[in-house]
């Protein structure tokens, strides 16, 4: 894992002249001074973050909306819910990619930004309802009660006994959603048209060459997730 990572970084500080940054020849910041120098290469990292944002966040919520549904109620179809979900995250990216291309043809809607978002929240909002279904197996359904008894209302409960108990998982599981939806290629692949997303740009240059920008805005992307990480870890030890 680190080995990878490690060579990435190095090649950000490369000082390549040439098509291909694989040969070190030397030692240069500028292109952590001007990471953003390639504009295909920007406008395809916002178009990542753009859409895998608003896909973790409606995963996240519809995720917690089906874990808490699943956990608290009996409902017809309820087993086969679950079989979808768990079939989902074992599905073959390819599979679920060409079920998606042959949704979004059948039903007649353009490609592009749109159906990027559309893929990222079907394949992704199981991996917040299962994790967060299992956090709620220890969750003390009598809190809820004496909120209710108290005379709060349904979405007060939520908001002020529930959410604040789960809300390390929901967290946990919204992070998940965003590293998968933005890091996603294959399903991406099938469904994004002709808007790029960051995986799709790097991609489509390796066959000319990958500018060093591309290690730069990944050595971000991982110091971005090491920091978020390591203060997550520190604030919890804390409160322990």
């Amino acid at each position: 894992l680190f080995a990878p990572i490690a060579v990435m970084t190095l090649c950000g500080f490369n000082d390549t002249h040439g098509r291909l940054n694989i040969v070190w020849s030397g030692f240069t910041l500028k292109w952590f001074a001007d990471p953003f120098g390639v504009t295909a290469l920007t406008n395809a990292v916002q178009t990542s973050l753009v859409t895998a944002t608003i896909g973790a966040f409606i995963s996240t919520v519809l995720g917690t909306m089906i874990a808490l549904a699943s956990h608290r109620y009996r409902f017809r179809g309820k087993a086969l819910l679950d079989a979808v979900m768990v079939m989902n995250i074992a599905a073959s990216e390819v599979v679920m990619g060409a079920a998606l291309l042959t949704l979004f043809i059948a039903g007649n809607v353009p490609f592009g930004a749109l159906t990027i978002f559309f893929a990222q929240v079907m394949f992704s909002f199981p991996f917040v309802a299962i994790p967060l279904r299992a956090r709620l197996v220890r969750f003390d359904n009598s809190l809820e009660e004496a909120a209710q008894d108290l005379g709060a209302s349904p979405l007060t409960t939520f908001m002020l006994v529930t959410l604040p108990i789960i809300f390390p998982g929901v967290l946990a599981a919204a992070l998940l959603a965003f590293a998968l939806c933005l890091d996603d290629y294959v399903i991406t692949s099938f469904v994004s048209g002709n808007t790029l997303t960051f995986p799709l740009w790097v991609y489509g240059a390796t066959r000319l060459g990958i500018p060093p920008q591309v290690n730069v805005i990944g050595t971000f992307i991982f110091l971005a997730g090491a920091l978020l990480a390591v203060s997550f870890a520190m604030i919890r030890s804390w409160r322990n």
